[in-house]
């Protein structure tokens, strides 16, 4: 029988359990994205916490402000010192980090009329309302090698790997999705364009850091938007064509940045009403079954026995946890002096902010 606190190997690190802070806006680095002392105590506050891998909150792979404020910076050599100053801090309570990198696309809500804003196409964003510029196929090729380069400073850097954002809405979620990505030439229509550039990331990203160097990527198990979105069978055609090129590990997400019909998230009982936790588990029970690599899910993990039964039933290896986190740092090792434990936690979302990510109830 598995246990959700089994120590497992990929690739150059070992878990020591199988928990993973998932990705999430954090608002402390500077305006450039460099590094600062309030962002490495956050994450050292995590990894005291006993969470065997981290992964940050997306790093910009472009010059310019980011789609949130606050967030690191990938596209300097000059951000690498301030990476190795965050993985050295983390690496000394035995945890993993990994970098996300993204762009934001017109998932914004920061300088929008400050900036030039890409997407796939020219096409005003549902609820944010704003229009980007259509990218060209010399734009696409920047970016895509962005993403490599990024890829290859988080490695100089000293995280553990590196995390491709294609879910939430950012910018290579919307050439996943239809309503977003109305192109005419070879990365729209069918699922395997719209999901190009995806693959070329993950190609250029591998030719820069090698074989043995870990590359995750968080992706939607669907947009919940109907046609207009990527479906499941899409997404795990995706997960499917990544796992033959080689991918690491695939966290299993949903769209939570369009206001859609996905399943309700933001639940104020999600604690005492089971029902309403790991609520993309199915999604992701159903992609693990297709693919080789180890599936993550993320999306209200908060029970462990719950969890202990998804792991024993399905080929689901990791769990990821977010705004649980943001609550209480050391969570993991609560539940692991008692596994009746739960969280604080409530999804009321009011940790979020444009000036910095902190529970509320940790707020001074």
């Amino acid at each position: 029988m598995k246990t959700l606190f089994d120590k497992t190997k990929l690739k150059n690190f070992e878990f020591k359990n199988r928990f993973i802070r998932s990705a999430t806006h954090e608002g402390f680095a500077e305006k450039d994205g460099s590094m600062t002392d309030a962002l490495i105590n956050m994450y050292e506050g995590v990894a005291k916490g006993s969470i065997s891998t981290i992964i940050t909150g997306f790093a910009f792979v472009m010059p310019g402000e980011p789609s949130s404020p606050g967030m690191l910076g990938a596209y300097d050599d000059r951000f690498i010192e301030g990476f190795k100053k965050l993985t050295d801090t983390v690496h000394k309570y035995n945890a993993n980090i990994i970098l996300q990198v993204a762009e934001g696309g017109t998932q914004a809500k920061f300088n929008v009329k400050k900036r030039t804003i890409y997407g796939p196409s020219a096409v005003e964003h549902k609820y944010i309302n704003i229009t980007p510029i259509e990218m060209t196929q010399n734009d696409i090729k920047k970016h895509v090698n962005a993403f490599g380069d990024a890829a290859l400073r988080a490695k100089k850097g000293g995280f553990d790997g590196v995390q491709i954002h294609g879910a939430h809405g950012y910018l290579l979620s919307q050439f996943l999705t239809p309503y977003y990505n109305r192109r005419n030439d070879k990365y729209a229509d069918s699922i395997e364009n719209r999901a190009r550039i995806i693959f070329e990331v993950y190609e250029n990203m591998r030719e820069k850091v090698g074989d043995d160097y870990p590359i995750f990527i968080k992706i939607n198990c669907s947009d919940f938007m109907g046609d207009e979105g990527l479906t499941p069978k899409e997404s795990r055609f995706v997960c499917k064509k990544l796992d033959e090129m080689g991918i690491d590990l695939i966290e299993i997400s949903g769209n939570v940045g369009f206001n859609t019909t996905q399943p309700e998230i933001i639940q104020t009982n999600i604690n005492t009403d089971k029902s309403k936790q790991c609520y993309f588990s199915e999604y992701a029970r159903i992609i693990a079954e297709e693919v080789g690599a180890p599936v993550a899910v993320v999306g209200g993990n908060r029970n462990l026995k719950l969890m202990s039964e998804i792991l024993n039933n399905s080929n689901i290896e990791y769990f990821s946890l977010c705004r649980s986190v943001l609550c209480e740092a050391d969570l993991i090792n609560k539940w692991q002096e008692n596994p009746e434990y739960e969280p604080k936690c409530l999804s009321c979302n009011k940790c979020w902010s444009l000036k910095g990510n902190v529970c509320i109830f940790n707020r001074k």
